[in-house]
């Protein structure tokens, strides 16, 4: 317990990981509520939905990209975690002035390019004020942190629902939680006096390979058998690993609440509770990753996330063929345990992208899990309504399958 809660006292101790507590607050009230409102009060359709967010993840690709050249380039990391919360401030505003979907998906879209631009500077900022041993925990807190922060957002939204907020209220709270992220930022956030661990760690890894060649060679010339191969990472195959992995989790997750809604027949207000808890777990993951980071093998960790997470799509379809109290126990048993699986693949993923990426594309990371997500935003849906449940799972598990032998391969 005193491991949980040191883990927990770090982000404040790390008094800038404040201001995005505010952030993911007022996304994830968002998170629910805009589909809802949209559907609900607005008119509109699932589609109209699925267009927003798939629009919405297309567009920030090239952005993610371009937001972390400019922070590499420039060294002035606070600006841009600043410009992302002032302007999300703004546009949801703006959001709460209009009742046309077209005008909120265009909002929505816009949200989105602004949204990223505070992605690779924060992460940038964690590879710089920790030293490389404590990437993960450096990670794995602020994940943690966030993930509280978000699930708070759930909870508040359901608060204010039920005591009869209207959604323009819900809406304006959003701007004024970013509002209250941009403040707080505005004075904890600090640029690193150095820029420099990133590149000592490029430097080791360097060495570290040629060290391990002189050796090999000498014990070769030395008539010495050799069994050991040297092997160098393939960084193209790493992040085709991490796209499959962000494109079977989106596949599978996006179209999941209607899984649980019609195919098991949950009522709406317990598919709420599912993904409320299914928050949770993703925190627990983040704290026990937390807590072991200096036993995390950060390779291993992904193969076995991705093995859980293929195993675990294979068993959802037997729910689709059983219907029962048990099956509805076991798909909820099956999220949980995705979650934290989860959370140990992110923060190896994280750590292990911040040794690979260069400076100059620090957004790298962030674009690819973008683009994974929204093809699998698209592909989940329409696999779904077209093909059935069943199909569905059995695709994303075969992701998760290739994206474990990417990895497995990475070194060759």
């Amino acid at each position: 317990m005193r491991k949980v809660f040191l883990l927990l006292l770090i982000p404040f101790l790390a008094m800038w990981f404040i201001g995005f507590l505010f952030h993911e607050l007022a996304f994830g009230l968002l998170s629910v509520f805009l589909p809802l409102y949209i559907t609900g009060q607005l008119g509109g359709s699932l589609t109209d939905v699925g267009l927003m967010i798939a629009m919405a993840n297309f567009v920030a690709v090239p952005f993610s990209f371009f937001w972390g050249y400019l922070c590499d380039k420039t060294s002035r990391y606070r600006f841009f975690i600043l410009l992302s919360f002032l302007l999300l401030t703004l546009l949801l505003f703006f959001f709460s002035f209009t009742s046309i979907i077209t005008v909120l998906i265009v909002i929505y879209t816009a949200m989105a390019v602004f949204h990223v631009a505070h992605e690779a500077p924060k992460n940038v900022l964690i590879s710089e004020y920790y030293s490389r041993p404590e990437w993960e925990r450096g990670f794995a807190s602020y994940e943690a942190l966030t993930e509280l922060g978000w699930l708070s957002g759930l909870m508040l939204g359901f608060l204010l629902s039920s005591y009869g907020f209207n959604s323009t209220s819900l809406i304006l709270l959003t701007s004024l939680l970013n509002l209250i992220a941009f403040v707080a930022s505005f004075f904890l956030v600090k640029d690193p006096l150095l820029v420099f661990e990133r590149r000592l760690v490029a430097v080791e890894r360097a060495f570290d390979f040629a060290h391990r060649g002189l050796t090999l060679a000498s014990k070769s010339l030395d008539g010495m058998q050799v069994k050991e191969r040297l092997k160098n990472e393939s960084v193209s195959i790493f992040f085709a690993g991490l796209l499959l992995f962000s494109l079977a989790t989106s596949m599978l997750f996006t179209p999941l609440p209607v899984f649980f809604s019609q195919s098991l027949g949950v009522s709406q207000s317990l598919v709420f509770g599912i993904f409320a808890f299914n928050t949770l777990r993703s925190f627990l993951g983040y704290v026990l990753a937390g807590r072991r980071t200096h036993q995390l093998n950060g390779m291993a960790v992904m193969k076995r996330a991705n093995l859980v997470r293929a195993v675990l799509s294979l068993l959802l379809i037997s729910t689709v063929v059983w219907l029962s109290a048990f099956t509805l126990t076991l798909s909820v048993i099956a999220l949980i345990v995705m979650g934290v699986a989860y959370g140990f693949f992110l923060i190896s993923t994280l750590s292990l992208s911040m040794e690979l990426i260069p400076e100059g594309k620090a957004g790298l990371f962030n674009a690819l899990i973008g683009l994974g997500g929204a093809l699998g935003c698209f592909l989940g849906t329409y696999m779904a309504e077209n093909y059935g449940f069943q199909t569905l799972f059995l695709l994303a598990s075969i992701g998760f399958f290739l994206s474990y032998i990417a990895f497995k391969t990475y070194t060759k």
